[in-house]
This record gives structure tokens, sequence and C-alpha cells, in this order.
């Protein structure tokens, strides 16, 4: 099957579906819980291997102490937004768990997906991110230890990109409090 969606005239006349369709046949188990929807595709998410669960739950922890009250860290939860629902690695959001009881968040203050073999769906994600008004997208390439960070959504793109390398520390502006030393994180 993947062959024939390689084919560019047979792509463009894929049905794409809403993400209340997404819920729907989530809620009738119509979907396997290992998808995601982008971009209105159900797109099966990648094995996490060791390397990528190392380095997310590093940074979770780092997320979830630089948070401020009336915020909270998630770790691979939904966001609901226009046409995808993607589950990042780590979000920030606005609010607190329980404020999310009944719909999953639109946005974020900052979302870091950390790719080890996603990086091209992980790049893609960041028109996604842009358009949902996330304030800031961290792009964690592990297996090269650099993490690019996009920043200033505006018409769905991000105006602003800072690539950070081993040696150096990101610092995240919308959320100050988080600093990563690089070296460290992939140490």
């Amino acid at each position: 099957m993947s062959s024939i969606l390689e084919l560019p005239t047979v792509r463009q006349r894929v049905a794409r579906i809403s993400v209340d369709t997404y819920h729907t046949m989530s809620e009738l188990g119509l979907v396997d819980e290992r998808t995601e929807l982008l971009r209105g595709a159900i797109v099966e998410k990648m094995t996490k291997s060791p390397l990528h669960v190392t380095i997310v739950s590093r940074l979770y922890e780092l997320a979830s102490r630089a948070v401020r009250p009336g915020q909270a860290a998630r770790k691979e939860d939904p966001m609901t937004l226009a046409d995808s629902e993607p589950e990042p690695d780590i979000a920030v959001v606005v609010g607190k768990p329980d404020d999310f009881r009944s719909a999953h968040p639109r946005t974020a203050l900052l979302v870091i997906e950390v790719a080890v073999r996603t990086e091209e769906t992980d790049r893609e994600k960041a028109a996604i991110y842009a358009e949902a008004g996330v304030g800031e997208y961290w792009l964690v390439l592990a297996e090269t230890g650099v993490i690019e960070i996009f920043a200033q959504p505006e018409k769905g793109k991000f105006g602003e990109t800072r690539v950070v390398r081993r040696g150096d520390v990101a610092v995240s502006h919308a959320l100050p409090e988080l600093r990563v030393d690089v070296s460290q994180l992939f140490g």
C-alpha cells in the first residue's frame, strides 16, 4: 500500500478526515491508539527507541521543573488542532491538568519533539504547530546532538530559528526557566 501513496496523482486524491471524525473513529475502536492525525491523515506512530525514551524523560523532567503556576507540562498527550491531533513528546500548556478533562489543549507555550527516526515528520509538524499559535517548537535531533528552536509563529510559519549544539545551553523564550545543557542532554 505504501507504494501507491508515492504516486503524486494518487496522493492528491487521498480522502482526508476531520478531527471530529478521527475522534468518532477512535471512540468506536476503529483507530489504533498508536496513531495520530496529521493534516487529515491517520499516521502510525513510530516505536520508541531507548534513545528517544531517555531524552524525552530528561526533557520532561526539566520542563516539569520549569513550569510556572497555571501551566502544565504534558508528555505524549494529544493536542486538538485545526486539521491535526498530534501527540507531542512534550508540551507546556496554560492551565491545570483538570482544565483538559473534556477537551485537549488547542495550543501550547512550548512543544518539544525528539526525532530519532522521525525527523521528516517532525519537520512537517513545525507548520502545524505554528498555525496553532504554539509559541515555541523545539526539534531535538537525537542522533546529531542538535536542538533546533523555532519561535515567533506568524501566518503558519515560525519567523525565528536558532540552532543549539553540544557545548551550548538551549534557553526557552516561552518558558525562560527551561535551560538545557545540550552536552548533558546527549551525554
